[in-house]
């Protein structure tokens, strides 16, 4: 299918829908921008009815379930703080975090105001990253979830930052909704950003460069090459939306990145205006529980393993065996979700996936390399014939 066609399609069809806006749209100098958010509000209660608007129509058809993900706390504490004579710097973790407990009242308080003539309730989630990686609790939150769009309440989700510690962060928003599109069952992702969408180049290398209409295999982008730098306000940049598109992108999601804060942006796009950037899904969509196996936590460390053992993980779909390890890196513990890297010849790497190890980093040093029958020797009859088994790994993950 032609990408605009399955655009149309997707947007026509989409039910549940994640819209996640970065600080550098909802904020100028003086803090919240309450135009910037009373727009996107009114865009917001036209797509959830599937109603038009006036000069930009959203499209008929059945309603809409919409989540938000809002970033913009810490702006808005800063701002908030320097109202009442406060300056102060907001560096480090800790400073962040208590910018964030004065700014996310002020966050909440101004979304209530823009969408309170549109009739819609809102409701605050905050979430740290253990939330989504203890099973219980990630059940308790997908519930959570459908409970309030079943009210037909907005959910309105940050990073907890406030008790968040630095193992247990998103890092960014857009890492949040990514996981949040796994969680909730989305249809599409909406990343509204201070960018008129995805450049084809670095503009600070070519102020020349145009927004590619669409990305056909976020995969296969140089990221590092294409992207520049974050945002002066946020957290994130280009670089943290495509990675969030391509994680999306694996579960048969696409992304659409729009640029915030021109009028009724997302109205337009639902209308059928070439806007932004369309980020095309995955044509084999990974189950949900190796996304979330994949990215429940950062990796702790990296196994590196041989030419031979990376061809038969990638080709002939084999689990990684203790022969093929060469090299382990850091302190892990059985169970751990690890880098999976190829140790090229030239002492060169590259990163191949993620997976949950069966073995600490000390007992895999011992065995790196042997066949089974040494592995035993050393370790005796309680091992694991794989290190990581095929169904605990997810090749060309997103991290």
């Amino acid at each position: 299918m032609d990408w605009r066609e399955e655009k149309r399609a997707a947007l026509a069809h989409a039910r549940l829908v994640i819209i996640k806006i970065g600080s550098a749209v909802l904020t100028d100098p003086s803090g919240l921008c309450a135009a910037v958010l009373e727009n996107i509000a009114t865009q917001m209660a036209a797509l959830r009815g599937g109603l038009g608007m006036p000069d930009a129509p959203c499209g008929d058809g059945p309603a809409r379930r919409l989540i938000l993900v809002s970033s913009a706390a810490v702006a808005a504490g800063r701002a908030t703080l320097a109202r009442h004579e406060r300056h102060f710097d907001v560096v480090g973790l800790a400073a962040r975090q208590a910018a964030a407990a004065v700014g996310q009242g002020q966050l909440m308080r101004a979304w209530d105001r823009a969408f309170a003539p549109h009739g819609l309730p809102t409701a605050q989630v905050l979430l740290t990253r253990d939330d989504l990686r203890a099973r219980q609790r990630f059940l308790n939150a997908r519930n959570t979830f459908a409970e309030l769009l079943q009210w037909d309440v907005l959910p309105i989700v940050n990073e907890n930052d406030t008790v968040s510690v630095a193992e247990l962060k998103f890092g960014d928003n857009d890492c949040l909704s990514s996981l949040l599109v796994n969680l909730t069952g989305a249809d599409i992702f909406i990343n509204l950003t201070s960018a008129p969408g995805v450049l084809a180049g670095n503009p600070q290398e070519d102020p020349t460069v145009g927004v590619m209409p669409c990305v056909e295999n976020v995969g296969e982008l140089d990221l590092g090459k294409l992207c520049g730098g974050k945002t002066t306000v946020g957290t994130g940049g280009m670089y943290s939306k495509l990675t969030a598109a391509r994680r999306a992108a694996q579960l048969g999601v696409p992304t659409l990145i729009l640029p915030g804060r021109q009028p009724n942006i997302m109205c337009r796009a639902f209308a059928g205006e070439d806007v932004g950037t369309w980020v095309r899904p995955a044509e084999h969509a990974i189950s949900r529980r190796k996304f979330w196996l994949a990215y429940q936590s950062d990796p702790t460390g990296t196994v590196f393993v041989d030419t031979g053992a990376a061809e038969a993980l990638q080709n002939r779909g084999g689990s990684l065996l203790p022969g093929g390890v060469r090299q382990v890196e850091g302190n892990f513990q059985q169970g751990a979700l690890v880098r999976i890297a190829r140790l090229d010849a030239d002492g060169g790497s590259a990163t191949l996936g993620v997976g949950l190890s069966n073995y600490s980093a000390p007992d895999l040093r011992k065995i790196m390399g042997l066949k089974r029958i040494e592995v035993a020797a050393i370790l005796g009859d309680a091992h694991y014939p794989e290190v990581i088994h095929r169904d605990n790994m997810l090749l060309e993950a997103a991290v």
